[in-house]
């Protein structure tokens, strides 16, 4: 074993890369970055050191491979290049893994054309994921590249949670069933919700919501995931900055039918037209709340809708579990908007939950309770650290 200690985390998007280059030793961030607008003369590299001082590059970034190329710049510059010893792997989130990948894999050329067989179901995630790990490939091709995926936790769901009820030779021929997504995240919030409660893992049960543009809930039952909301596609489930979540199927064939709606109108309407700001023209909390306090009705009636959403997925997924040690709020609407957890949870007294004003307008970027003293169940605020879950991952596979 070498004393490389150091994990870059890439998050490849389709026009963006994100990076984080973390010590392990005490888990600390080195740099931060954001490289957007790839492939657009409007490109914009923004790296941060961790001693401060933001950097900022514009002008054309032409695909993913000047992307990392110029981070890698950044990052020597600061004098911590992806040429250092240091660097143990190269952690790449990756979205789809279907039931083949439940852990965190070193990739391989199968484990790339396993990958790229899942494009049809990820087709806007898996082909810039792909392209993010090939394009490290050729900057180090001597370093583990890892393979984190947002399915994996999710895939200790039972069959009977997971299936859909259609036909099965069909759903087999063509890999529907309900996969899940923000795995990193629910794995690493649920094990601090633990943590946070003082009892291990395995003695818990915890209802995650993972609130953010998307969102998702899910079920833990010991560390382990039972349930969650989104399915073959992130489309499922809660109601999203732009996505409609769980809907009547036969609303597609409606709008083919009535509308002449094609099926990518329909695709396009239902990921991108919908959710928030459909229903309000807006998919940001902050603005939704403030057009809420102002009397906005079409506001008021977005944030009633995704808050209803969210009160029959907590009673459900209690149901679920059986016994429910707390509730997590996660993700930059869970974590910072403390009207959507206090409206959350109204009314559910009888479930044992209930939330202390105080606490929940506190501001803090620690994990802590909001519910109030001698509550049944807790409930809590974990903020999420997917980046440091890719890295502690990756770390631990090269390292074993």
């Amino acid at each position: 074993m070498n004393d490389a200690h150091r994990v870059l985390v890439l998050n490849s998007g389709s026009s963006s890369v994100k990076y984080q280059l973390l010590d392990m030793r005490d888990r600390s961030r080195l740099a931060t970055g954001l490289v957007e607008r790839i492939g657009e003369a409007a490109s914009r590299l923004v790296h941060t050191p961790a001693a401060g001082g933001t950097r900022e590059r514009t002008g054309r970034i032409a695909d993913h491979e000047q992307a990392l190329k110029a981070a890698a710049e950044e990052l020597a510059a600061d004098g911590i290049g992806l040429d250092s010893p240091e660097l143990a792997a190269i952690g790449h989130r990756v979205v789809h893994g279907g039931l083949k990948f439940t852990e965190p894999t070193v990739v391989t050329d199968e484990v790339l054309t396993e990958i790229e067989r899942l494009v049809p179901v990820a087709p806007l995630h898996n082909p810039a994921n792909i392209t993010g790990i090939r394009t490290a490939q050729a900057l180090r091709p001597d370093l583990p590249q890892v393979a984190v995926f947002d399915t994996a936790f999710h895939t200790t769901m039972p069959e009977h949670a997971a299936r859909y009820a259609i036909d099965v030779e069909t759903a087999d021929a063509h890999r529907i069933r309900r996969y899940g997504f923000h795995g990193t995240s629910h794995a690493y919030v649920s094990r601090r919700a633990a943590e946070l409660l003082g009892r291990p893992v395995a003695d818990v049960n915890v209802i995650v919501l993972h609130l953010g543009n998307g969102a998702s809930a899910s079920a833990v039952a010991g560390g382990r995931c039972v349930e969650t909301s989104m399915g073959l596609t992130p489309l499922e489930g809660l109601v999203m900055g732009t996505r409609s979540g769980d809907i009547d199927p036969a609303v597609t064939f409606h709008l083919k039918r009535v509308a002449g709606m094609s099926a990518d109108e329909i695709d396009v309407l239902l990921n991108k037209k919908s959710g928030l700001v459909g229903l309000c023209g807006d998919n940001d909390m902050r603005e939704i709340r403030r057009r809420v306090d102002e009397g906005d009705e079409r506001a008021a009636l977005a944030f009633a809708i995704y808050v209803h959403r969210l009160k029959k997925y907590i009673g459900a997924y209690s149901a679920v579990l059986g016994r429910v040690d707390a509730v997590v709020f996660t993700a930059g609407v869970g974590e910072n908007s403390a009207p959507v957890r206090e409206a959350a949870i109204a009314g559910l007294e009888g479930f044992g939950l209930a939330v202390d004003a105080d606490r929940n307008a506190e501001r803090s970027g620690e994990p802590r309770l909001i519910s109030p003293d001698g509550a049944r169940v807790a409930v809590a605020v974990v903020p999420t650290d997917e980046e440091l879950e890719i890295a502690g991952q990756a770390f631990a596979l090269v390292h074993n």
